[in-house]
């Protein structure tokens, strides 16, 4: 063969594979697009509400409205180049601001509906769909529409359980599904509820909870069978078990995750998992690209080959869905209306303005006392004396039960303003046996022994399962050690023992009055909290036999929990309204407005934190000092 044909048939054949190659390549590179949110807690408008404009540009983050604007640009935009895109929640679509409300009324699922409106393909159940409990977080769902909107919607519930003749089972909530998408994809989709989030389920009645990842791993089986190309799980976990699961169970290509409200701007790699999550309260819409090699099995997260961000900022620039826009107007009416008549009439609308501060008040310290939790402890106490018409010695709420900082407006027509939305996304958790909104507050009293050994709990608990559980008082004043909190732990299995000894010292405050709160003491003190948080005070004794604690009348006899519910003539006092009730004391400004007092820009050492030597240095310092006796008594015979 000439010189001329050799280089002619190479070229050819060059250009055949190179041909070639790029038909492989374009045929088996399977690109899709993953949009997720998670922990919306019923946020259908932009916040801070306070800053929000309709006309100007402004800082308040979020809003339903504007998240379905941008979900549809980025549909639009892969439309054109034939991409599927998939639309996933993690969870926790309830409880927190005054949205959140709506669906204690028959016929009104507001958060449901408008993400079926807006074509969510799953999403998982989190423990705040359970806040009003499992009846009515079932008639919410069929509020919405199903079981029929499951053939768009699917409910997730991998690992969640009703009883057979449970509502919820007839709603069409799914342990997997399978979703094909048009360019051939078949994908296994599961959605879990974590160990965390189900320890913080506040009522979820006769519903169970499998363990999340036995119940993962029978899932993947199936959808294994079923030979899907990737599995997703949607969950409402938290990064830290996430990672687990992704260790524990590889053949999970992506994790849509929720329940920690963690802004991951870069997704979390486990081997060949991705972890991703987008925050809290809509304020991030999370876009995940991605290109699937089915050839090789191969995922690819590809989007900074795209030039795309991994969460889309929701705010004043975004675009907004009218037809979403209208919905939430319609369900804004609704709730004014409700609201003018839980209150009287004296707040007509969730926008207006009821205080005014030049700072916000904060809970910004992990397990210590906040300037927030002061707030609320002492609105709590002073409503509660109001209505009962007796003295109150400690009022208690949880970090738990605080849901966010009060913010005042930044913007030009609004700096300083507090709204009723923006001040109760703080204290609108829950609900009363009234079926009205808001846990109501209870009134019992406990011996002094009883009054530190919830101290040691509060301490204990945060210290064991994180902030959430850290108590904060009015009335009262404490030192405390919380490395003290745990006396040792039991090794192998991993049980820890709890010192009872991490309060060092205890004062009942009343105005300059203060008288030390001892242990051993029968003396009966009154004490306020809310519903939820007392509720779990009897349990503890069940456990801890050593901290039991039983809630009773001024008398001393045993009382329920139902029968210390504090009534405002007719109605439940709540948490919030009890807040609305302490801010119409303050001083007012020449608007009108009652100004936040100065007391709560910081902290003002209710709670004091002291390192002192840990408990275990005593009876190791005794051994030794006997050692050493025993050593010189020998010595000298």
């Amino acid at each position: 063969m000439s010189l001329r044909l050799k280089i002619t048939f190479y070229a050819i054949l060059f250009l055949w594979c190179s041909q070639l190659y790029g038909q492989q390549s374009s045929s088996t590179d399977i690109r899709f697009t993953i949009l997720h949110t998670n922990d919306e807690h019923s946020h259908l408008i932009p916040i801070p509400a306070v800053d929000d404009h309709s006309e100007l540009d402004n800082t308040a983050g979020g809003g339903i409205a504007r998240l379905a604007g941008v979900i549809d640009l980025v549909r639009q935009e892969k439309a054109k180049t034939g991409e599927p895109v998939l639309l996933f929640s993690g969870g926790d679509n309830l409880g927190g601001p005054a949205f959140g409300w709506l669906p204690l009324r028959n016929g009104l699922a507001p958060e449901m509906s408008l993400f079926h409106m807006m074509g969510y393909d799953a999403i998982t159940i989190g423990n705040h769909e359970f806040d009003y409990g499992s009846d009515v977080y079932a008639r919410y769902l069929s509020d919405a529409g199903y079981p029929e909107a499951a053939n768009q919607t699917v409910i997730l519930g991998t690992n969640t359980r009703p009883p057979r003749d449970h509502p919820m089972n007839k709603l069409g909530i799914k342990n997997h599904v399978i979703k094909e998408l048009d360019n051939g994809l078949r994908i296994g989709i599961l959605g879990l509820i974590g160990y965390d989030a189900i320890s913080k389920t506040a009522q979820p009645g006769p519903v169970q909870f499998d363990d999340p990842i036995e119940s993962a791993r029978k899932a993947i089986t199936e959808l294994l069978q079923e030979d899907v190309d990737l599995i997703i799980s949607v969950n409402h976990s938290g990064v830290a078990e996430d990672r687990q699961l992704a260790e524990t169970l590889p053949e999970i290509d992506i994790i849509v995750g929720g329940h920690t409200h963690t802004p991951l701007h870069e997704p979390v790699f486990v081997g060949e998992t991705v972890i991703v999550q987008a925050g809290s309260y809509m304020q991030f819409l999370g876009r995940l690209e991605l290109s699937y090699n089915p050839v090789e099995d191969r995922l690819s997260v590809i989007n900074r080959e795209t030039g795309q961000p991994f969460l889309m900022p929701i705010n004043s620039t975004s675009p907004v869905n009218r037809e979403i826009a209208d919905e939430v107007e319609r369900y804004t009416n609704i709730l004014n209306e409700w609201l003018d008549e839980l209150t009287t009439s004296s707040i007509s609308d969730i926008r207006q303005t009821i205080a005014y501060s030049d700072f916000p008040v904060l809970r910004d310290e992990f397990q210590r006392e906040s300037a927030i939790g002061n707030f609320v402890t002492d609105a709590m106490k002073y409503s509660a004396q109001r209505v009962l018409d007796q003295p109150v010695d400690i009022a208690v709420q949880a970090n738990g039960a605080i849901r966010s900082n009060i913010m005042p407006g930044e913007a030009e027509w609004s700096r300083g303003e507090i709204t009723f939305y923006d001040m109760m996304m703080a204290f609108g958790l829950g609900s009363g046996s009234d079926g009205t909104p808001g846990y109501p507050l209870v009134s019992f009293y406990l011996t002094e022994q009883e009054v530190r050994n919830a101290l040691e709990v509060s301490i204990l608990l945060s210290e064991l399962m994180g902030d959430n559980y850290f108590l904060q008082f009015s009335g009262l004043h404490t030192i405390y050690n919380p490395d003290r909190a745990v006396l040792f732990t039991i090794p192998f299995i991993g049980t820890p023992i709890p010192s009872s000894r991490a309060v060092l010292r205890a004062d009942l405050v009343n105005g300059d009055q203060t008288e030390s709160i001892r242990r051993d003491s029968d003396n009966l003190l009154h004490v306020v909290t809310d519903y939820y948080i007392a509720g779990f005070l009897p349990m503890v004794g069940e456990r801890l036999p050593n901290l039991t604690i039983t809630l009773r009348d001024e008398n001393g006899r045993a009382i329920t929990l139902d029968e210390a519910v504090v009534y405002d003539g007719d109605r439940q006092l709540k948490v919030w309204s009890s807040v609305l009730d302490y801010v119409q004391t303050f001083e007012q400004n020449e608007d009108g407005l009652p100004v936040i007092p100065a007391q709560y820009k910081a902290p003002e050492g209710r709670q004091t934190v002291t390192y002192t030597l840990p408990l275990w240095v005593w009876p190791v310092a005794a051994v030794i000092l006997i050692g050493f006796v025993i050593f010189l008594i020998v010595k000298r015979k």
